[in-house]
């Protein structure tokens, strides 16, 4: 599995959901129904949902507690992690085999912007997107 870059500001929800469904960050962004949010206010758990439910189907989400952490072991699970100092507008990363993809990793560096894997959530889940079994 290769980690995927974001390629806009507020793109890390598309860059998750193309390592989910095994596609570029330009072919998962377009079947999102307003691509011009990866520029301005990113995107929210139900879009995210909506695009992964055309491939997979049993997709959900849920506010991430002490109840539910035993999903953040999943593959493929899409993590939301609640804003921060290094993180202002929170961020997107996905659960794979090798650890977290995080679609920036070297966040706040622009130029240019990288995506890689890391052992640990960057930041305190908030949301946390999951395939019911």
């Amino acid at each position: 599995m290769k980690s995927v870059t974001q390629e806009e500001p507020m793109g890390c929800g598309i860059a998750c959901v193309a390592v989910a469904l095994g596609k570029s960050y330009q072919q998962t962004k377009s079947l999102f129904d307003n691509p011009e949010f990866a520029s301005t206010r990113g995107y929210y758990c139900r879009e995210l949902i909506k695009v992964l439910n055309k491939k997979f189907s049993n997709y959900n989400f849920s506010k991430a507690n002490e109840k539910n952490k035993n999903l953040l072991m999943q593959d493929r699970v899409i993590v939301f992690i609640e804003r921060s100092n290094k993180y202002p507008a929170g961020h997107y990363l996905i659960k794979t085999k090798k650890g977290w993809m995080n679609p920036w990793i070297n966040f706040p560096n622009i130029s240019p912007a990288k995506s890689g894997f890391q052992k640990n959530l960057p930041g305190k889940a908030q949301w946390i997107i999951y395939q019911k079994m």
